[in-house]
C-alpha cells in the first residue's frame, strides 16, 4: 500500500471525495472511468467481496493500524490518503464516524434481461429520487428474498454515496439494472420489456379497485414485478393503468399511506413467501 500523508487538501487524488459531483463521479460520457464512494469497513468489504476494484482509500491515521488493517491487505498497491482528524474534517461532506472512505470503479452496466434471468420476484422503482429510500429498498429486497431490482430512467443512482451507505452494501450483492436510459423509455417500453420476460406487473397504489397485498392472484403469479412509485405522488397514472394488477397495503387509524421504503418491505415480505 502507498500511504500518502496529507499536509493540505490540494492533492488532486482527493477530488473524488469532496470536489466532484455525483454526476461527475458517474462519468456518463465515459462510463468505464466512473467511480463511486463506499463508506465504512463493512460496506467496503462487501464491495470487495463482489469483485469491485478499489481506486484509493481515505482514512484517519488511527485506522491504518486499527480497524482497516484487513481492508488494506485486500486492496493492493493503491493510494491510501491519511492525515489528522482536524485536517480531514475540512473535506466537504466528511462527516463520518466510521473513519474510512474508498473510491471504487463502477461495475459494468447490466441489462434487465441479464439480471432477471431465472428470477421470480423483482422490484421496479419508478422515479424514486431520495437516495435514502433507494438504499433502504435495496436492503429490504436483499433481506426479504427479492431476486433483482430494476429502476426507471428517472430513479436515483443506487451507487450514489448515501444509497450505498443506507443499503449496507447489499447493492453489491443484489442484481440491478435500469429499464432504459432516457425518459422516453418509460413506462411504455420498460413495461413491454417486463412482459416480454414473462412478468405479471403489480402496481402498489391506493385505489378503490385495488387488490389487497395478500390476494391469492398475486401470490400465485409465477413471475411478478412489484412497482413502487416516487415519494409523495406515487406511481404515474399511466403506469398504474398499464399494469396487470393494482395492489394496496390496508391502512388503519386514518393513515393514508406508508413511506415508500416501508411499503416496499411489507410488499416484499408478503409476495416473496
Amino acid at each position: 500500500m502507498r500511504i500518502i500523508e496529507l499536509q493540505n487538501l490540494d492533492d488532486p487524488g482527493l477530488d473524488v471525495y469532496a470536489r466532484l459531483t455525483e454526476a461527475q463521479l458517474r462519468s456518463r460520457v465515459e462510463p468505464a472511468r466512473g467511480v463511486f464512494i463506499a463508506e465504512s469497513p463493512k460496506v467496503i468489504a462487501s464491495a470487495l467481496d463482489a469483485g469491485l476494484q478499489p481506486v484509493s482509500l481515505l482514512m484517519e491515521r488511527r485506522w491504518i493500524e486499527g480497524g482497516a488493517r484487513g481492508l488494506l491487505a485486500r486492496c493492493g498497491d493503491i493510494p491510501v490518503y491519511t492525515g489528522e482528524r482536524a485536517l480531514l474534517a475540512q473535506l466537504t461532506g466528511y462527516t463520518l464516524t466510521r473513519g474510512v472512505l474508498c473510491a471504487m470503479r463502477r461495475p459494468a452496466p447490466r441489462t434487465p434481461e441479464e439480471v432477471c434471468a431465472g428470477t421470480r420476484r423483482v422490484a421496479v422503482l419508478e422515479d424514486i429520487a431520495d437516495s435514502t429510500n433507494v438504499g433502504a429498498i435495496i436492503r429490504s429486497a436483499a433481506a426479504l428474498g427479492v431476486d433483482a431490482v430494476l429502476l426507471s430512467p428517472g430513479c436515483c443512482d443506487p451507487l450514489c454515496r448515501r444509497a450505498v451507505r443506507v443499503s449496507m452494501g447489499t447493492v453489491f450483492a443484489l442484481p440491478w439494472a435500469r429499464l432504459g436510459e432516457t425518459a422516453a423509455g418509460w413506462p411504455g417500453a420498460g413495461l413491454d420489456r417486463l412482459r416480454a420476460m414473462g412478468f405479471a406487473t403489480a402496481a402498489l397504489a391506493l385505489r378503490d379497485d385495488s387488490l389487497p397485498i395478500d390476494a391469492p392472484a398475486l401470490r400465485a403469479a409465477p413471475r411478478l414485478a412489484m412497482l413502487l412509485g416516487t415519494e409523495g405522488d406515487g406511481l404515474r397514472p399511466e403506469t398504474v393503468a398499464a399494469c396487470d394488477y393494482t395492489a394496496r397495503i390496508p391502512m388503519h387509524r386514518g393513515v393514508d399511506s406508508l413511506n415508500v421504503a416501508a411499503a416496499a418491505a411489507v410488499a416484499f415480505w408478503e409476495l416473496t413467501r
